[in-house]
């Protein structure tokens, strides 16, 4: 008879052969390299540069593009809600998952690259703008459940952790690779007398037809296409079950029944993951709104978005050292409050900028007191101010997705975290509406992009409330 450590250490059934995870072979380097080229459609489209583009160029008024844009949200949070969990259960009943994935990275691409037409007087009108938006972003959820599932068959039980790692950092580094190219070869030329910076932008891009804020999407289509090609190559596939599809959905809605019912018996992880759909739904509004309010707020072009991408993209990577010296030191749970309370002054800060103004109560005249320095970008006090807030955002919502996960682990029983884990992904798209709703609703009520931008305080805050009245979680004393 074997024991259960022999058995664990061969994994689970059907899992066998799979790499060791000493080393990372070809595979789990595919693995990583996909989301590597997958995440900046997020950063250059969602983020910084086209979405704000929408919102104050295609859109005509700020104020109203956030509304409009944070409406379309709704919709995409409501199909994801309604369709993403179901997918994730009933994946591994399925079988091979490269088709599927093969078949989202095929619609996404396109639809990405038609991004490009957007424009003034273009042959896209805003509702079809919009829509390839919807379709491109629900299939990105898709693609993100596939791509996990194939994580184990990638890099082995072992090794699953580093692959994961080296898939967050090339996505980080493809991102801030991708906007530095973006400033230096389309934005910087014509407004800087820099010698390593070119005359005019590459390609003969038109800034008057706002082609360099549009290029965007054609880069963040072709690096997710030569970023899946490797994967499709090289990364192992689940054997086939024989199982048919319909059938597979059914078994996978059952699946997801027992999963919530399993975590519903343990009072702290149910009231934890109740909080975290409020809190991490809150972080993720503050990184998509960010772009379209600075654009709106602090009339930022697309070369200060472009260098704000930047920079937040490196200080988000001190996020996970704060989080791990957090969790060692106090605990993961204290490490969560701590983390939800800064990002709520950070995001408190932001609602306080103006060119005008600092900190809600502080006026700023431009003209009298000229700018800081004779560069390109952030000239003004407010404008580093405004950076500044941006900063301890990033840094910990960051924090936040690590800590999170770390909390997780000392709440969930260990021969359950499979379906502990398989609610917790639930709980991150289960409430993907209500920030698009709430920022929706403060922006047509009170006619600014503050009021709609400030409910996001409303769900950290009942996140935060929320972890009061979970026990355990608590720092390991050795």
């Amino acid at each position: 008879m074997q024991t259960s450590e022999a058995a664990d250490a061969r994994g689970p059934a059907g899992m066998a052969g799979l790499p060791s995870g000493e080393r990372l072979n070809r595979g789990g380097l595919s693995w990583a390299l996909f989301q590597g080229g997958r995440d900046p459609f997020i950063i250059l489209v969602t983020i910084y540069i086209f979405m704000p583009y929408v919102a104050s160029t295609l859109v005509g008024d700020p104020v109203r593009g956030q509304e409009v844009i944070s409406r379309w949200d709704q919709y995409i949070g409501w199909t994801v809600m309604l369709t993403a969990p179901f997918l994730g259960a009933s994946i591994d009943k399925l079988g091979p998952r490269k088709g599927w994935l093969a078949l989202t990275v095929g619609l996404m691409v396109p639809a990405i690259a038609a991004l490009w037409f957007a424009r003034p007087g273009g042959p896209l009108p805003l509702t079809a703008v919009l829509l390839l938006g919807f379709f491109a972003r629900v299939l990105y959820v898709y693609s993100e459940v596939l791509h996990n599932s194939l994580l184990v068959r990638a890099a082995g039980l072992a090794g699953a952790h580093r692959a994961s790692g080296l898939a967050l950092s090339l996505a980080n580094l493809f991102s801030v690779v991708a906007l530095a190219f973006t400033a230096w070869a389309f934005a910087l030329p014509g407004k800087v007398d820099w010698a390593f910076v070119p005359d005019a932008p590459l390609f003969g891009l038109d800034p008057d037809a706002h082609e360099p804020e549009r290029v965007v999407t054609l880069m963040a289509a072709a690096l997710m296409l030569l970023g899946a090609i490797p994967l499709f190559l090289f990364t192992p596939d689940a054997p086939p079950t024989g199982v048919p599809v319909l059938r597979a959905f059914r078994e996978g809605a059952g699946e997801l029944w027992r999963m919530v019912r399993t975590v519903g018996r343990f009072k702290d992880a149910a009231v934890y993951l109740v909080s975290r759909m409020f809190f991490v739904d809150g972080m993720n509004g503050v990184l998509i709104y960010a772009g379209v309010f600075a654009v709106g707020v602090m009339k930022w072009g697309p070369l200060e978005m472009l260098a704000y991408g930047i920079l937040l993209s490196v200080f988000a990577v001190l996020g996970g050292y704060v989080a791990r010296w957090l969790d060692g030191a106090l605990g993961p749970k204290t490490a969560l409050k701590i983390e939800i309370a800064a990002a709520m002054l950070g995001l408190l800060a932001v609602l306080g900028m103006a060119p005008d103004r600092i900190l809600f109560f502080w006026p700023h005249d431009a003209a009298a007191h000229g700018p800081m320095w004779d560069g390109p970008v952030f000239r003004t006090l407010p404008d580093w101010f405004y950076v500044g807030a941006g900063f301890v955002c990033a840094v910990f919502i960051t924090a936040q997705y690590a800590s999170s996960r770390t909390l997780l682990t000392r709440l969930a029983p260990p021969e359950q975290t499979g379906a502990f884990f398989g609610v917790y992904a639930l709980s991150g798209v289960a409430t993907a509406w209500l920030a698009p709703t709430l920022v929706s609703l403060g922006t047509a009520l009170t006619r600014t992009q503050q009021g709609g931008l400030a409910t996001l305080l409303v769900l950290l805050a009942a996140g935060l409330a929320g972890l009061f009245f979970v026990r355990g979680g608590g720092r390991i004393v050795r």
